[in-house]
């Protein structure tokens, strides 16, 4: 891998919006949670049991590239990495705010793709996640599952016939399998459903969280939705509910976005028209405005308001107005303000050549 790449480049294979629904599902993820048998888990390893996963994990890596269905997978000592580099990773949903927090003892292993990587002595020894562009659960577990076999030919795990897979948190034991749809759900919003459609999903056993999983807000409308329950659920089981329950939430966006536009369709158009307008003439903007600006414009883009602005390019601004991105592009610390500035010239520049659907 051209580890310079990973930190240059935006744009993940599962951010390149051509998966099934993919203006509504920006991406499915399936993670594995396994941990070493023999071995405590990583809040309770000493250093000599810490490096003993490392080179588990470093073993299996190699299991892999040997197998090589996921391309080159590059491991990468977390230490080796500057603060920065790590914010980006988490900005491209490659690795946990938890695991760039403090790299001793850690590591990440990702493929060339990026649409799979492995968090070494995170909560868990291993914490496996594949990643897919729209509504494609089935195609991340079945490349997930690859990955764990290829793993466990190497590293035996821990598991108990009567639970199954043992995890550092009691809500990951029995398959150790976290599924999760990431979606951009705007009309929802806009019409105060948002509040309800969640309660039903949170009623049936899931999750709703922000961008970026677990203790993070939503922004840009932009939400996580995942399984709860690990134990007493066969893999298959928990991929096909929860793709059930998100078909039928995109099916309610989807429905909301016609009412909204059979009965408020101007107010919608001056809505989606002004932050587009913004977003190309802003010379200053913070990241909690261009999120929010930038979820208009999606929406206007997937209903036609706006021309000539493609999913790849929103999916890839997710990225490239991130903090940890434009200091990592600009080869330096900034303070806010000067991110502010970057932010709005990456924005227009990235939306040069847009039109709105009235303009000639």
């Amino acid at each position: 891998m051209d580890r310079e790449a990973l930190f240059r480049n935006a744009l993940s294979k599962w951010m390149d919006g051509t998966g099934p629904g993919a203006e509504l599902a920006l991406s499915s993820r399936v993670r594995l949670a396994r941990n070493v048998e023999g071995i405590p888990f990583s809040h309770m390893m000493n250093e000599e049991q810490a490096q003993r996963v490392l080179g588990l994990a470093q073993s299996g890596v190699d299991e892999l590239n040997r197998f090589g269905f996921l391309g080159r997978v590059d491991f990468i000592p977390m230490a080796e990495l500057q603060p920065l580099e790590r914010q980006v990773l988490v900005e491209k949903h490659l690795i946990s705010p938890q695991q760039a927090e403090e790299p001793l003892h850690k590591a990440v292993a990702i493929s060339e793709d990026e649409s799979t990587s492995i968090l070494v002595n995170e909560e868990d020894h291993f914490r496996v996640q594949c990643l897919t562009s729209g509504l494609q659960l089935e195609q991340a577990w079945q490349t997930a599952s690859r990955v764990d076999d290829a793993l466990e030919s190497r590293v035996t795990f821990a598991f108990s016939e009567r639970r199954g897979y043992l995890t550092a948190c009691p809500t990951n034991v029995g398959t150790g399998v976290r599924v999760s749809v990431m979606m951009h759900l705007p009309a929802l919003v806009i019409t105060n459903q948002a509040g309800r459609v969640f309660h039903s999903a949170t009623q049936l056993g899931l999750a709703v969280r922000g961008l970026y999983g677990e203790g993070t807000e939503a922004i840009g409308n932009i939400f996580q939705v995942s399984n709860q329950i690990t134990l007493g659920r066969g893999e298959e089981e928990i991929v096909g509910h929860l793709k059930a329950v998100s078909a039928q939430i995109i099916e309610q966006e989807r429905q909301a976005r016609s009412a909204l536009l059979a009965e408020a369709r101007e107010r919608l158009e001056d809505r989606i028209c002004r932050s587009y307008g913004v977003l190309q003439n802003a010379r200053i903007i913070n990241s909690e405005e261009a999120m929010r600006l930038l979820s208009d414009v999606r929406l206007g883009s997937d209903v036609g308001i706006i021309k000539n602005v493609s999913l790849k390019t929103l999916n890839e601004l997710l990225v490239l107005t991130q903090p940890g991105f434009l200091q990592r592009r600009a080869g330096l610390a900034l303070g806010p303000g000067d991110r502010d500035l970057r932010r709005a010239a990456v924005i227009r520049q990235r939306l040069a050549g847009g039109t709105t659907a009235r303009e000639k």
